[in-house]
């Protein structure tokens, strides 16, 4: 298979994921872009997200969003593991560390989703 057939494949598999093609291109390649059902844009041929950096918008505010889901992702599962362990123990002493750890964890996916907004 070709470069060329690999990446029409690879399209081709995007759009029966769910992907819609989007009228954008690749900054790097110039193959049309996807749009995820996630809402990540996506090139086909460079198997990489693209972020949109808009007029007067720096990088980091383009990735903030993308990093806090990331962060926020990374906090519910800590505390699925958390409340697994709270389930699974016996000892006072054990339960109330659990619990601190599980109220920071709370807090902080608290304070995520506020930045999110």
């Amino acid at each position: 298979m070709t470069a060329k057939q690999k990446d029409l494949q690879n399209m081709a598999d995007l759009l029966r994921q769910g992907a819609t093609l989007t009228e954008l291109s690749c900054p790097a390649c110039a193959s049309p872009l996807f749009k995820m059902r996630s809402g990540e844009l996506w090139c086909a041929k460079c198997q990489k997200r693209v972020i949109i950096v808009r007029e007067g918008e720096t990088p980091e505010d383009a990735t903030r969003s993308i990093m806090l889901s990331g962060v926020e992702s990374t906090v519910l599962t800590k505390i699925r593991e958390v409340q697994t362990k709270i389930n699974e123990e016996k000892d006072p002493a054990q339960l109330e560390k659990l619990s601190t750890t599980l109220a920071s964890l709370l807090e902080n996916l608290e304070k995520i989703r506020k930045m999110k907004q």
